[in-house]
């Protein structure tokens, strides 16, 4: 695989997970990764903990972007990335996901003619209320190369009109990401006893998605269905800032009461808990993917997905209410014997090489003269 030129492929995030899924790409670039952090999370409890943790090397930050509105977001991050790739034009860029900065990313390129690049092309949740649902449909329409996690969001491309040639199943990143940063068992086992938990004696969960914290009445019956878990076995909650705020805003802090409530963790750390809890709870998507990869049962908190491979075996989708606390109790039912079917399953997001399939893909855009020319297209 020929080198590529220092600083020729531009990697543009801004959340967190992000962060996570691109590391080993990162890594595997070396020199030519040029990351650009639009700082749509950013703050050093979480964000810069997230940089050290994983090793990412100092990024280029734009300003003004965190916790604006999705419009602003956007339209700040194209103006401040339109500068930074006419002072340093690269070769490519990479955008990740369905954020607002990978849409930011994929519209600086497009507007310049860079060749642009979709890590986990194809998600569809079919639910045009997620903002998310409209990034990825825009960035897929934009995008040069696709880099499909599955072949089911292949298929999902491929009805939509876009041409095979600009597809590529390589799967996730995330299954790289977790097996690169789960700590020794050695290490896990001191994060349990550090906050007096037994493996298997514990339910995780995270809360975070609007659709589960802006309306009161929603947050209530969520936190309510945790709280009374916590009558049968410990509930562990790294809580999110923005969730912590929506709590005290909406006088629900009580319901914390019963809760091992925690700050929020470091992405090792999570993979530490995840690995040994009994089941997770969570309105993630990213969380759908890593308990494939963990072999652990999930409950969803949502609405939709766009992850159905996680679905039935590892994760079940439930509304927030009474629907959430019966599929916990279902689900813990199954014992012993249900996590070990569980973690017998290999992941349905790949085998673990997603991020060396991009980089040579990225390399064929270097020697082959462009996006369309790499993605076998004439």
């Amino acid at each position: 695989m020929p080198a590529l030129p220092p600083r020729s492929i531009a990697i543009v995030l801004g959340t967190r997970p992000e962060l996570v899924k691109l590391t080993e790409l990162i890594r595997l670039l070396g020199p030519a990764a040029h990351v650009v952090h639009t700082g749509q999370h950013y703050d050093e409890e979480l964000s810069g903990r997230f940089l050290a943790d994983l090793a990412i090397p100092e990024p280029t930050y734009l300003t003004g972007i965190g916790g604006r509105s999705r419009a602003v977001q956007i339209s700040a991050a194209l103006a401040q990335l339109d500068a930074v790739f006419a002072a340093e034009p690269p070769r490519a860029v990479v955008v990740q996901g369905d954020t607002n900065a990978a849409l930011s990313g994929a519209l600086a390129a497009n507007a310049r003619g860079i060749p642009l690049v979709h890590v986990e092309a194809g998600l569809r949740s079919h639910d045009r209320n997620m903002p998310e649902e409209h990034n990825r449909v825009l960035i897929d329409r934009l995008a040069d190369v696709l880099c499909a996690a599955t072949p089911a969001n292949r298929d999902n491309l491929l009805a939509e009109g876009i041409a095979a040639g600009r597809v590529e199943v390589t799967g996730n990143t995330v299954v790289e990401a977790v097996r690169g940063q789960l700590p020794t068992s050695a290490q896990q086992f001191a994060e349990l006893g550090r906050l007096g938990l037994a493996s298997d004696g514990y339910v995780l969960a995270t809360v975070h998605r609007p659709e589960n914290t802006d309306d009161p009445a929603v947050l209530r019956a969520v936190l309510a269905e945790l709280a009374s878990l916590a009558a049968e076995l410990p509930v562990v909650l790294p809580l999110h800032p923005r969730t912590r705020a929506r709590i005290e805003a909406a006088g629900l802090g009580g319901l914390l009461e019963p809760l091992v409530v925690t700050e929020p963790l470091g992405y090792r750390t999570f993979l530490a808990l995840a690995r040994h809890a009994a089941l997770l709870v969570s309105d993630s998507g990213g969380v759908q993917e890593e308990v494939t990869v963990l072999g652990r049962p999930l409950v969803v908190v949502r609405n939709s997905t766009e992850r159905p491979e996680a679905m039935p075996d590892f994760a079940e989708l439930v509304p927030a209410g009474a629907e959430l606390g019966e599929a916990v109790r279902r689900r813990l039912a199954g014992g012993p014997a249900a996590r070990a079917r569980l973690a017998a399953l290999p992941s349905p997001f790949g085998d673990g090489l997603a991020s060396r399939r991009i980089v040579a893909l990225l390399a064929g855009l270097g020697v082959r003269g462009g996006a369309y020319a790499a993605a076998g297209v004439a």
